[in-house]
């Protein structure tokens, strides 16, 4: 193994499955703004009508932020908290095909 792949170049883009959930743990809040709608986009060309976005509890700056862009995205149906036992770390949504 090269000490390349070891650390990654941070600039690099990260390939990320399109299986309907994204956990935002290892995202920095300024990532977010641009990852969460490419990431809703590509679900929704997958054809992946419910999604999961993890945020995390913290102090809800993620949520927040979340939110906002669910909020003002012309393919989110609606979102919420998750019905299925899940807590205020998640934020499941509904996208219009």
């Amino acid at each position: 193994m090269s000490v390349d792949d070891q650390h990654p170049d941070p600039d690099e883009p990260v390939a990320l499955p399109i299986d309907g959930i994204l956990d935002l743990h290892t995202f920095a809040p300024r990532e977010v703004k641009e990852l969460v709608p490419s990431w809703l986009e590509e679900c929704r060309s997958a054809g992946i009508r419910d999604v999961r976005i993890i945020h995390g509890k913290g102090q809800g700056v993620l949520r927040t932020i979340v939110h906002g862009i669910l909020d003002g995205h012309p393919h989110v149906e609606s979102f919420g908290h998750p019905s299925d036992g899940g807590s205020w770390g998640a934020t499941v949504a509904r996208l219009r095909i």
